[in-house]
């Protein structure tokens, strides 16, 4: 597969992912951004100001990984995602990282301000889909970490933590939302799912238990 048909690919898997993240109500209006790993250099990422919902072949660019300016953006000019840097740190952390997804739903961004210390997640039998984690009764501590405009001081400071804790599968931003990363684009699309199902498990027994 050449470097086009490679791009193609990537950008119909993550525009796939896009439809099914908007009909959940996980990236409403303009909100998300998602990438994959096209080679060793490159990775493809959501343009600026998409609608997940309804992306195309044209709502990508190729962006290489150790361009730390962001001038190496095809096609000339275009411009990626504002939380581009979260991304190109995850890639630069091993070649394990396949494809980075985020998104905005209203049990990450409610829970992300209401345990701005992270979020415990335990006995979730779902538990089990997400990467490292083989029974209910694993204890996952997801992080929150809190919002910042400055996005490459922001990424520098969640792969600080992540270096330190590297078989965490995903953290939150306050306010904000989750990022997550697989091997591939559909791994990674399942670890959003598994998220989202438990963070809206875990709002909801909050509610339940005032």
């Amino acid at each position: 597969m050449d470097g086009m048909e490679q791009m193609g690919a990537r950008s119909e898997e993550l525009s796939q992912a896009g439809r099914l993240f908007f009909d959940r109500g996980w990236v409403p209006a303009t909100a998300g951004n998602f990438s994959a790993r096209l080679d060793a250099r490159h990775m493809v990422i959501t343009a600026s100001g998409r609608h997940k919902g309804e992306l195309g072949s044209g709502d990508f660019l190729v962006v290489g990984l150790d361009d730390e300016t962001l001038k190496d953006v095809r096609p000339p000019g275009g411009k990626p995602s504002a939380e581009t840097a979260l991304h190109l740190r995850r890639y630069r952390s091993g070649p394990d990282v396949g494809a980075v997804l985020h998104t905005h739903s209203l049990a990450a961004t409610v829970l992300s301000r209401l345990s701005p210390g992270g979020v415990v997640l335990e006995g979730y039998e779902v538990l089990k889909a997400l990467p490292g984690v083989d029974s209910h009764t694993a204890r996952l501590e997801v992080p929150v970490f809190g919002n910042d405009q400055d996005i490459p001081r922001l990424a520098a400071r969640v792969e600080a933590y992540l270096g330190e804790h590297p078989s965490l599968p995903g953290y939150l931003i306050e306010g904000h939302g989750l990022y997550t990363w697989g091997r591939s684009v559909a791994d990674a699309r399942r670890h959003v799912e598994a998220f989202e199902f438990l963070l809206a498990c875990e709002l909801e027994v909050r509610r339940l238990s005032r």
